[in-house]
C-alpha cells in the first residue's frame, strides 16, 4: 500500500511513521507513508494556502489550488486513489471502515487547518471525508494518524500474529475478552482457572461470554446492531439476569 499524507506541518508525523508498528511495516515493504507540505504547491508569490471566505465570516479557508495541484502530481502516474479528507463533518470513524481503507492500494489523507476547506476541493477530489469523534481538533494531522495507524496494521503480516487484528475489538462486532499473563498469583489476584485448564473449548466459551458480558456492561449499543446466534442470545439473557439488567 502507499499513503500520501497533505499536510502544512509534516514533521508532527516523523515520530509517528518512525517507531512501533508504522516503522516495521515499512521495513517489511507493506507500506510506503510519504508527507507532502502542499504549501509547496502554491503558486501564490508568498505561498500562501489560506483565503477570506466569500460572504464574509471568522477564520480563514484553504484555498482550492494547492490541494488540487498536489493531488494531481501525486496520481499522475497511478489510477485514482481513495482521498480522505480529515474532517469534523465526516462520518463517524469505525473498525469497519479501517477494514474497507485496508484493501486499497493507495490512499492520500488532506490535512486541513484554519476555518475549513474550499467546497470544490470537497466535490472535486475527495473520496471519503471521516471524522474520528464529535470534537474538534486544531488541524488535521492528529486524525490522519489515527486513520493511518489503524489501516497499516491490518495489512498483511505487519502484525506478528495474522489473528490479533481479527480478534480485536470491535473487528467481531464485540469488545474483547479479558486477558492475563504470568505469574498466575499476583499480589492475590489469580488468573481464572479456565484459562490454565488447557480445555480449549471450555477457554473459547469463557472468552465468547467474557466478550459478550463487557459489551453488554460497556456498549450495551454494539449489541443491539448485531445479528446474534441463537447461543449469543441466551448467554445475553443469561447476562442480564446475573447482573440484574433489563
Amino acid at each position: 500500500m502507499k499513503i500520501d499524507v497533505l499536510s502544512l506541518f509534516p514533521s508532527m508525523f516523523d515520530g509517528v511513521f518512525g517507531e512501533s508498528i508504522l516503522k516495521k511495516a515499512q521495513e517489511k515493504n507493506a507500506v510506503e507513508l510519504n508527507v507532502v507540505n502542499f504549501r509547496e504547491y502554491s503558486t501564490n508569490k508568498h505561498q500562501n494556502v489560506d483565503d477570506y471566505p466569500y460572504g464574509g465570516g471568522a477564520g480563514m479557508v484553504l484555498t482550492p489550488q494547492p490541494i488540487f495541484d498536489a493531488v494531481e502530481k501525486l496520481t499522475e502516474t497511478a489510477e485514482k486513489p481513495r482521498v480522505v479528507l480529515l474532517c469534523p463533518q465526516g462520518e463517524r470513524y469505525t473498525q469497519a471502515k479501517a477494514e474497507e481503507l485496508a484493501a486499497e492500494e493507495h490512499l492520500i489523507f488532506i490535512c486541513g487547518h484554519y476555518e475549513g476547506y474550499d467546497e470544490r476541493i470537497r466535490e472535486q477530489l475527495v473520496t471519503d471525508e471521516i471524522s474520528i469523534g464529535d470534537y474538534v481538533l486544531t488541524g488535521g494531522e492528529l486524525g490522519a494518524m489515527v486513520v493511518i495507524d489503524s489501516v497499516v496494521r491490518l495489512l498483511p503480516d505487519v502484525l506478528g500474529n495474522n489473528h490479533s487484528a481479527v480478534q480485536d475489538s470491535h473487528s467481531t462486532g464485540l469488545l474483547e475478552h479479558p486477558h492475563y499473563t504470568r505469574p498466575a498469583d499476583f499480589r492475590g489476584l489469580t488468573v481464572p482457572e479456565v484459562l490454565m485448564s488447557g480445555n480449549h473449548k471450555k477457554i473459547e466459551q469463557w472468552r465468547q461470554k467474557e466478550s459478550l458480558k463487557r459489551t453488554l456492561l460497556r456498549r450495551p449499543d454494539m449489541l443491539e446492531k448485531m445479528e446474534l446466534t441463537e447461543e449469543q442470545k441466551k448467554l445475553v439473557t443469561q447476562l442480564k439476569e446475573e447482573n440484574q439488567l433489563s
